[in-house]
């Protein structure tokens, strides 16, 4: 493990990041004990503080964990992928808030991504993933729901979708599309949408799922795809005449 001290990175940026290589790389292996403070401080040439910063930022991404006691330290963590989704979903949200990412983009990528999904959730879902669509399909229907209520009932049905295709590596790709873009989209769209047709969508991808039928699923999601761009560019259209 090498820093640069002649870069300008600062250092416990690179000490992090040679740690984190060492692990990507298998130099270092899952729950392994990473030297000492003191000896990570004489292997890099640098202050104990130094490595202790490097240290909180490779914990803070999961990527080690810390123990007390005589048998204590700094261990490489498992990272599982459910402890990754937090992180994705919040990665995802300041890329699309921070950057001039389009709405017919976002709209794009979170759709293509959960249509890929459908034929596989319709193949390998459970009882438990088509109980919460139809949980979220009946609570998408309460009078009186608030705006927050039905966003968070959307994502909550297409989680489900998603998860049902049980692909791990899926569900934590579609955890940025689905819990960031679509709430993003929901804002958007919600003054202009009609609740009902919405949920008669998810009715008809929820029936595709339970029948089996991805093919009909895809669709169901491509048809609701074209009713939120749709619904975008009435709102746009709107501001625009302001």
């Amino acid at each position: 493990m090498k820093i640069d001290p002649n870069s300008s990175a600062d250092l416990s940026v690179q000490i992090a990041q040679a740690i984190k290589d060492a692990i990507i790389s298998g130099e270092l292996i899952v729950d392994e004990r990473l030297p000492s403070e003191a000896e990570l401080s004489d292997h890099f040439q640098v202050s104990r503080p130094t490595v202790r910063e490097a240290l909180k930022r490779l914990a803070a991404q999961s990527l080690i964990r810390t123990q007390r006691g005589a048998s204590g330290g700094a261990f490489v963590n498992r990272l599982s992928f459910e402890d990754a989704y937090a992180q994705q979903v919040t990665t995802s949200t300041l890329l699309l808030s921070m950057n001039e990412v389009s709405f017919d983009t976002a709209c794009e990528a979170r759709y293509a991504l959960e249509r890929a999904c459908a034929p596989l959730s319709a193949e390998r879902r459970s009882a438990d993933h088509l109980a919460t669509m139809r949980a979220e399909i009946f609570r998408q229907g309460q009078p009186g729901l608030t705006d927050v209520a039905f966003c968070a009932s959307d994502v909550a049905f297409h989680r489900a979708l998603v998860d049902g295709a049980r692909n791990p590596v899926l569900s934590y790709q579609l955890a940025g599309a689905v819990e960031a873009m679509q709430p993003l989209m929901n804002m958007i769209t919600f003054t202009a949408r009609d609740r009902a047709v919405i949920t008669g969508l998810h009715t008809r991808i929820a029936d595709a799922i339970e029948a089996g039928d991805g093919g009909a699923a895809a669709a169901g999601l491509q048809d609701l795809e074209c009713e939120t761009r749709k619904l975008a560019s009435d709102v746009f259209a709107a501001r625009a005449q302001r």
